[in-house]
C-alpha cells in the first residue's frame, strides 16, 4: 500500500542566497567643534531621535563673550570708517577749491579703504563667533538611534576630538549587503537593464525565518577578483525594526520567475547512479519508473521535466516498489489540493 501526490502546475521563482551583512545608510559619529565643558544632555542612550533634535549643549558663556567682544569691535570701526568717509569728503571739496594739495586727498582715500577693510575683517570675526556660539548647541543631523552615551556631564571636550560625544545610526530604511558570485551575474543585469525592480529577502541565519522584504537598489561597479564576487545592496524600510545594523541575514534574490513549472514534493523524487526518477502510478494501480530532471528548488517543492502535470506518484514505501509492481493506493497527505491555487515555488542557490 503506498500514498500518493499528484504533480500540478504552477510558478516557481529563481532565486540566488548570499550571505549578508545589515548595513546603515548613515551612521555618524558626532564630536565637539568647540572647547569646553559639557552642561546639558538631552538624550536617553537607545533613543530614537529625529534630524534637528537637540542633544548636547556646551557652557555658550565663553563664545558668548567673544560675540560680544566682536560686535563692539564692529561697532568702533565702523564708526571710524564713517568719520573718514566725512573727512574724505571735505577734502574732496577743499582740493576742488585748490585749499589742499593731491597727496593730502589721496591719503585721505587710502585711508578710507584701510578703514573698509577693517570693518569687513571685522565682520568676518563677528561671523566666526556666532557660528563658535552656535556650535554649543549640537542636534542631531539625521534620524536614527543613539547609541550608549560615551561622555557625561561636566566633562571638558575639545575641538574636533578623536572620541567621539555619541554616535547616530540611521535605522529606517537600512541596507543588506551581500555577495553575489560572477557566473550569476547576467541574468541578474539582464533584468536590471529591462528595468525591472528585483526583490530580496532577508533571513535568520539558519533561513527559516523571513525578517523583512525588500528591493536592490545597487550593485558594485567591478568584481572582486579573490573571491569571484560582486557586492549588491539592498534597501528595507525596517518599520519594525527586524534588522538591526552589522547583523548577519541570508539574502535571497529573487532573479527570475519561471511559470506553468511543473511541480512535484522532494519527498517523491529518487535518485540512482544515473539519475532522478519518481515511481508513476498508472491507471491499472501498477507503478512504471519514470526518469525525470530536476530543475528549480524551494524547500520541499522542486520543478521537475518528464511528467505531466496532474500525473499521480508515489509517495513512500519505495523500498518495496519496482517498475510495473502492482500496489494499492490510500490517500496521502502528501497530495495536494486540486482546488488550491498554484504556489509560487523558488529556486535556493548557494554561494
Amino acid at each position: 500500500m503506498v500514498s500518493t501526490a499528484a504533480a500540478q502546475s504552477g510558478d516557481i521563482g529563481i532565486y540566488v542566497n548570499a550571505l549578508g551583512v545589515v548595513t546603515p545608510l548613515n551612521t555618524v559619529s558626532i564630536v565637539s567643534r568647540v572647547q569646553g565643558q559639557i552642561i546639558k544632555v538631552n538624550y536617553q542612550e537607545g533613543q530614537l531621535v529625529h534630524a534637528g533634535d537637540p542633544l548636547v549643549e556646551i557652557d555658550p558663556g565663553p563664545n558668548q563673550a567673544a560675540l560680544t567682544q566682536a560686535e563692539g569691535q564692529l561697532a568702533r570701526d565702523a564708526a571710524l570708517l564713517e568719520n573718514a568717509r566725512l573727512d574724505l569728503e571735505r577734502y574732496q571739496e577743499a582740493f576742488a577749491s585748490n585749499a589742499i594739495p593731491k597727496q593730502q586727498l589721496d591719503t585721505q582715500v587710502a585711508a578710507v579703504h584701510q578703514d573698509e577693510g577693517t570693518v569687513k575683517l571685522d565682520q568676518g570675526l563677528l561671523a566666526n563667533a556666532r557660528v563658535q556660539l552656535a556650535y554649543c548647541y549640537i542636534n542631531a543631523p539625521i534620524s536614527g538611534r543613539i547609541g550608549l552615551r560615551l561622555v557625561d556631564v561636566g566633562n571638558i571636550v575639545q575641538a574636533s576630538a578623536t572620541n567621539p560625544l555619541l554616535v547616530i545610526t540611521e535605522l529606517q530604511p537600512i541596507t543588506v549587503i551581500f555577495n553575489v558570485a560572477e557566473d550569476d551575474l547576467p541574468p541578474i543585469l539582464k533584468q536590471l537593464r529591462q528595468g525591472k525592480q528585483l526583490v530580496v529577502d532577508a533571513f535568520d541565519r539558519a533561513q527559516q525565518k523571513k525578517l523583512a522584504t525588500g528591493t536592490l537598489e545597487t550593485l558594485d561597479n567591478q568584481i572582486d577578483p579573490t573571491t569571484g564576487t560582486v557586492k549588491f545592496r539592498a534597501v528595507f524600510t525596517n518599520d519594525d525594526e527586524a534588522l538591526f545594523p552589522n547583523q548577519f541575514v541570508n539574502a535571497r534574490l529573487l532573479v527570475d520567475t519561471l511559470h506553468g513549472a511543473t511541480l512535484v514534493p522532494n519527498t517523491v523524487i529518487q535518485r540512482n547512479a544515473d539519475s532522478a526518477f519518481v515511481y508513476v502510478i498508472k491507471p491499472d494501480q501498477t507503478v512504471a519508473l519514470q526518469t525525470i530532471t530536476i530543475g528549480t528548488t524551494d524547500g520541499d517543492i522542486s520543478a521537475v521535466a518528464g511528467i505531466d502535470p496532474g500525473t499521480v506518484v508515489a509517495a513512500d514505501n519505495f523500498n518495496k516498489l519496482t517498475d510495473g509492481a502492482k500496489v494499492t493506493v490510500r490517500s496521502s497527505t502528501n497530495e495536494p489540493n486540486p482546488a488550491a491555487s498554484p504556489k509560487k515555488m523558488h529556486q535556493k542557490k548557494t554561494q
